[in-house]
């Protein structure tokens, strides 16, 4: 199994390689002339060689030449080969930036259920890490594998014109070359493929336990969470000295392999000078190819290790780019335009994992312009609901419409434009203040993004960050609280308006005086605009038109605060346990 997977990688390797066929081209046509150049020395050293006649006679007339041939092909050979080397490099890295571009395009379109079932560590370290080790065993096989291949052929060809006896003896012991790579190849792809799934959990692991230090801090962790690393690191450094093992035999092994050649070589090459089938000079020759013929065979096999981690790792980058993405928009999907506002959800069904129900024959119509509470006990399927309503997830069974459109038959990019969400998880992108409350409308004006940091009260402390709304900031290094960060994610929605709303506990993190301010603005803003709020504190939830209240993934009351109070049922019940007088 693991070698079907394994030539369907190299498959897929070439097809991205193969985009590339003029340079690939060039980089062969370069790899064979520097061959032949190198393999022509060794004649020619042969020559210089037969023109010492005898003791103190040397033949200096006809040694130059030989001289002046070597030091010019010499010279033409590493020009050669540095010229090579350069378009491997172009062809490597061109290929794995197309692959990483790729993977960055398909996390664009795949669906959220794979991003939420992954860590986002392993993803990241597929596109970094495991993109790197490619490139770095790709560029080896380009630089070596052509020149060795070539070699190889090119030194036959030599020492069979020679003398084809001799060449007999090198070509019977190359089977065990052969062997030894076998062995290596067979016993390097596991691990390697090993090494790269625990580094990517490696990865994961560290990005969350830094991303989530305080809280690691507050509840004493640290010895646990060492405790834990140490089994992932000491797990990734077993697998990664197994395949550096396997790895590092290929050196003693062909070498071992080159002796016996050359001995063999020599040996035979004695007994053809002494019955003078050979000249001194032609047995130097022969002695050279010999050792330029196994050379290469070391290299490959060096190489092979490379190549298997490469292969290992470009397995998994291609696992990340072969995923099926979300179902595309129907064909003639409409634009939705001039959104009223009206919602209809009928016999809605959904659930994440297709043994466990969540939400079931949910069915609600919302008026253009009215304001829905959701409320419920945790996992009853509010923000189910929200990610259903931006679909970003699509629903088992039944529909939900936007002014009589099912959401289905609607683009995508137009249906979540229609919404403006803010929820209770902050997300800031590196660049200026002005960039992030400009994200949903890139084409604003300096005075609009200004009234709209004015509208959620993130204007004053803008002004006083050091470069005001042309300050950089970013989601991990902003220097700004919670609170801070979470009006600007108000701004931005304040900035563009749509026509409905969606708002997930989106003044969790702000102090009550600076919340009692934006309510203000949230109502100025809902005006018209139909708007679902999902909430917990009461001075949301009373100036709703409606309240849903969820439970175990079904609406089981709905209706005004008086009016759920008044019948005394879940949400009456629900409102009595919060002592902190928040629902």
């Amino acid at each position: 199994m693991k070698n079907k997977v394994n030539k369907g990688t190299v498959k897929k390797v070439l097809h991205y390689v193969g985009r590339y066929k003029i340079h690939l081209f060039a980089s062969v046509f370069l790899a064979a002339a520097s061959v032949a150049m190198s393999l022509y020395i060794p004649v020619l050293a042969g020559g210089a060689i037969d023109t010492a006649i005898g003791e103190g006679r040397v033949d200096f007339t006809a040694l130059m030449p030989y001289l002046y041939k070597i030091g010019i092909i010499a010279l033409a050979a590493a020009v050669t080969q540095w010229i090579m080397n350069t378009l491997n490099n172009r062809i490597t890295f061109r290929v794995v930036r197309d692959i990483r571009n790729a993977a960055m395009e398909k996390i664009q379109v795949i669906p959220l259920g794979y991003i939420d079932s992954k860590p986002a560590g392993d993803t990241v370290s597929r596109i970094i890490s495991d993109a790197d080790q490619f490139a770095d065993g790709l560029l080896m096989g380009f630089t070596q594998l052509f020149t060795g291949v070539v070699t190889i052929l090119g030194t036959l060809g030599f020492m069979l014109s020679i003398n084809w006896k001799i060449t007999l003896v090198v070509v019977i012991l190359t089977p065990l070359s052969l062997f030894v790579a076998r062995f290596i190849a067979k016993r390097t792809h596991s691990m390697f493929t090993l090494q790269a799934k625990t580094r990517g959990e490696q990865t994961s692991y560290v990005e969350e336990t830094v991303g989530n230090k305080k809280v690691v801090t507050a509840f004493s962790r640290e010895e646990k969470t060492l405790e834990e690393f140490d089994e992932i690191n000491e797990r990734y450094a077993k697998y990664s000295l197994k395949a550096i093992f396997f790895s590092s035999l290929t050196n003693p092994c062909t070498r071992f392999v080159n002796s016996m050649v050359y001995a063999a070589v020599g040996l035979a090459g004695a007994f053809s000078v002494i019955n003078g089938a050979i000249s001194v000079g032609g047995l130097s020759c022969f002695l050279s190819y010999a050792n330029q013929y196994t050379k290469p065979f070391n290299e490959i096999l060096g190489v092979i290790a490379e190549l298997q981690n490469a292969l290992a790792c470009a397995e998994r980058l291609f696992e990340l780019v072969e995923q099926q993405p979300q179902t595309p928009d129907a064909p003639g999907a409409k634009e939705l335009s001039d959104v009223g506002g009206r919602v209809e959800i009928e016999n809605v069904a959904f659930s994440y994992s297709k043994d466990k129900e969540l939400i079931k024959n949910l069915s609600l119509s919302v008026e253009s312009g009215n304001r829905v509470a959701i409320v419920g006990p945790t996992g009853c399927g509010k923000t189910t609901l929200v990610n259903l309503l931006m679909r970003f997830y699509d629903v088992d069974e039944g529909k939900i419409s936007v002014d009589g459109v099912d959401i289905n038959s609607a683009t995508r990019e137009s249906l979540r434009k229609s919404y403006g969400m803010v929820l209770q998880d902050t997300w800031l992108k590196e660049g200026t203040v002005k960039e992030n409350i400009a994200m949903g409308k890139p084409d604003a004006t300096d005075e609009e993004i200004i009234e709209a940091a004015k509208a959620s009260h993130a204007h004053s402390f803008i002004k006083r960050l050091p470069d005001g709304y042309n300050t950089v900031i970013s989601d991990e290094a902003s220097g700004l609280s919670q609170g801070q960060k979470q009006l600007l994610c108000i701004a931005r929605v304040m900035l563009c308006l749509p026509p409905m709303l969606i708002l997930d506990e989106a003044t969790s993190s702000i102090d009550t005086r600076t919340e009692i301010r934006i309510q203000k603005a949230f109502t100025k803003m809902m005006q018209g605009r139909t708007s679902f709020i999902v909430a917990h504190r009461l001075s949301t939830i009373k100036n709703a038109d409606v309240i849903l209240v969820m439970k175990d993934g079904n609406i089981v009351e709905q209706g005004s605060h008086a009016e759920l109070m008044e019948k005394g049922g879940f949400y009456s019940e629900l409102y009595n346990s919060r002592t902190d007088a928040t629902a």
